[in-house]
């Protein structure tokens, strides 16, 4: 599921019971407000802690592949180092 649709179905769903609890609210109309702008910054809360995890698991990942990459490299640049190695030794002997 993509970020985008998350964070829609979040807002989407804060609207949702924003609106539901105003109007079947017991309580007046201070301490309604006070509640929803409560949850509404639970909410807004939950969702930062939520993308900033998800910046935290691409970082982490994004790292890991250069960090694999770098290996790659050296390896593959190693290998052609010994080739080319044994390649002039045995070129040389043959001479």
């Amino acid at each position: 599921m993509s970020t985008g649709k998350v964070v829609l179905g979040a807002l989407a769903g804060l609207a949702t019971g924003a609106i539901l609890g105003i109007l079947f609210a017991p309580d007046k109309g201070v301490d309604t407000r006070k509640k929803i702008a409560n949850k509404g910054k639970d909410s807004l809360d939950d969702l930062k802690q939520k993308y900033t995890d998800v910046i935290d698991t691409i970082s982490s990942k994004f790292d890991s592949v250069k960090k694999d990459a770098s290996n790659f490299y050296e390896n593959g640049k190693d290998l052609a180092a010994e080739t080319k190695s044994a390649a002039t030794s045995a070129a040389n002997s043959v001479k």
